[in-house]
């Protein structure tokens, strides 16, 4: 009897995962996926109607980990009608252009297509239904058993050898809980009917970006080429539409840099250095990661090192001052002048050698994040994470340009909120109210736009693996006590004695970012599949094997 492997959730996650597992060349098995949505392959963050037309994604070709052709290949094989629907101009495809979330959500499709069919063509079983959910999984003695609900509403269950649990993020079907109150931009369809006035949006970054690009459509439109100035244009009778972003610093994400791809090797902060660093059960392992990081930096650049006094500066003076002179500016002025620093040096091909230090060095301090302390945890989360995610989550042009475009047309303002704030929703009026030194700010909407959140165990969909104690938080794991998410293993396997470790696989985004904090989509999900697919590849081997001796 072939193995049988479940895959619930149809995003890129599960389309990396079968890729690696096909490359492999496993013997045939069985392979049945499962998802809520009418199709397979798009993922949320790239699905229409969760997203409006003018969303941009901030990942390039050149940053997309192949399938069965490049997204730039798909692109370019693409008749001129299907382009021009997707928001791609056909003179501008490139491996470092950005294109709209819905062109890669079409892209991602057509790849899940291919390697089903890949699937099929070397004998595996399969079986893809969509509008169909997982309610539940169960782990017995023998087996995995998922409870299925049809797009019918008929429950039936299922028995599997092996499951992947790949459901993506995890954002409310209806954002609006409140009226005038948003807990999410998406599905930006939701945005549509909110009316000209004063809004509110928590964030600062891409996700908050998204929002306010679908609001400026929903009550204006923007005129923009991809080499010259965009314009807004604000619709009749919107005077009263004004949207203020606002964050801890109040700061305005920066413009995607140019850099070398694949990364070049890092000398100093290294894997096998930080490794190394873990092993030797070093008291102060945040505080001695750090100093690998300073000195991977002087060696990158020895002249920004210096600007900033980096010799004498701890984790916490570093973050001060990687942000102090951005603080310091008006938001839009400094995205002024960074955009045309970016512009200027990919025209020269010109990298700014410590950004491109930071970016290659957060997946290495990623490695020390599982064996922190609660105090350095916390450390690490509050002062050094931003300054990864910062330098990785710059964002394209285009978004810039619209950002300033807005502003210049008195559209919106950025606010720097600081710590000491709340979000009062308890009133009988709609939207949000901001409550920050002793002072008051009514917004008739609000919309939280800070991105996806960790999740423990108590959001996870499936309640009998939180019953079983398959699923539970890591925090409870060595009394470490903070929010870390679900307590995985390096291969993504719940810890739990009474389950088999090759039989279930959790690649549920929200519920690692405890663990991986830097978990930051496609090429994340490109990385998990490696791992996964290899492990499904030698499990169905083995069965093989084990029929044949039998």
């Amino acid at each position: 009897m072939m193995p049988r492997i479940a895959f619930v959730g149809a995003g890129p996650t599960t389309l990396y995962t079968l890729h690696a597992l096909l490359a492999h060349n496993p013997p045939p098995f069985r392979l049945a996926i499962y998802e809520a949505q009418a199709s397979a392959g798009r993922g949320t963050p790239y699905r229409p109607g969760w997203n409006d037309p003018a969303m941009l994604a901030n990942i390039a070709s050149i940053e997309i980990p192949p399938l069965a052709e490049t997204l730039c290949d798909w692109l370019r094989r693409q008749t001129p009608e299907r382009l021009a629907d997707l928001g791609v101009d056909p003179g501008a495809i490139g491996e470092r252009t950005f294109y709209p979330r819905v062109a890669l959500g079409e892209y991602f499709r057509d790849q899940f297509d291919a390697v089903l069919d890949m699937a099929r063509a070397r004998g595996v079983d399969v079986e893809l239904r969509t509008r169909c959910r997982v309610e539940d999984a169960v782990s017995t003695p023998g087996a995995m058993i998922l409870k299925i609900r049809s797009r019918s509403g008929e429950r039936s269950e299922e028995t599997f050898d092996q499951v992947v649990l790949a459901t993506g993020h995890q954002w409310p079907a209806e954002p609006e809980v409140r009226p005038g109150y948003f807990l999410s931009p998406w599905p930006s369809s939701a945005l549509a009917a909110v009316p000209a006035c004063s809004v509110g949006i928590r964030g600062s970054s891409l996700t908050a970006i998204d929002a306010c690009v679908a609001l400026g459509n929903v009550h204006g439109s923007f005129d923009e080429a991809e080499d010259g100035e965009t314009h807004y244009r604000p619709a009749p009778a919107t005077d009263a539409f004004h949207m203020t972003m606002m964050s801890r610093k109040g700061l305005l994400p920066e413009a995607d840099f140019y850099a070398p791809l694949p990364y070049e090797p890092l000398a100093i902060c290294t894997d096998e250095a930080m490794k190394d660093l873990v092993a030797s059960d070093e008291d102060q392992l945040l505080d001695a990661a750090f100093e690998l990081f300073k000195a991977e930096l002087v060696a990158g650049d020895p002249r920004y090192a210096a600007s900033i006094g980096l010799e004498n500066l701890d984790l916490e003076g570093f973050c001060e001052a990687y942000f102090a002179r951005r603080a310091a500016s008006d938001p839009f002025e400094w995205a002024e002048a960074n955009l045309a620093e970016a512009k200027r040096d990919y025209a020269e091909k010109h990298t700014v050698a410590w950004r491109y230090a930071i970016l290659r060095m957060h997946e290495v301090l990623a490695l020390l994040v599982p064996h922190l302390d609660a105090s350095d945890y916390r450390r690490f989360i509050r002062h050094f994470k931003p300054i990864f995610v910062d330098d990785y989550a710059t964002v394209p042009h285009k978004s810039i340009r619209r950002l300033i475009a807005l502003h210049r047309a008195g559209k919106l303002d950025v606010a720097a909120i600081g710590d000491d704030y709340r979000i009062d929703t308890s009133g009988d009026e709609a939207g949000a109210t901001l409550v920050l030194g002793g002072e008051r700010r009514y917004f008739p909407i609000f919309i939280e736009a800070m991105g996806q959140r960790p999740l423990g165990a108590a959001a996870f969909p499936f309640p009998s693996l939180r019953r079983q104690g398959i699923v539970r938080d890591a925090a409870l794991e060595a009394g470490k006590g903070d929010m870390r998410g679900i307590a995985i293993d390096e291969e993504f396997h719940p810890l739990a004695d009474d389950a088999p470790e090759d039989r279930l696989f959790c690649l549920s985004l929200p519920f690692l970012l405890g663990r991986h904090p830097f978990i930051q989509g496609i090429t994340s999900s490109h990385e998990m599949g490696l791992v996964v697919g290899e492990q499904l590849a030698a499990v169905v081997a083995e069965a093989q094997a084990e029929q044949a001796a039998a």
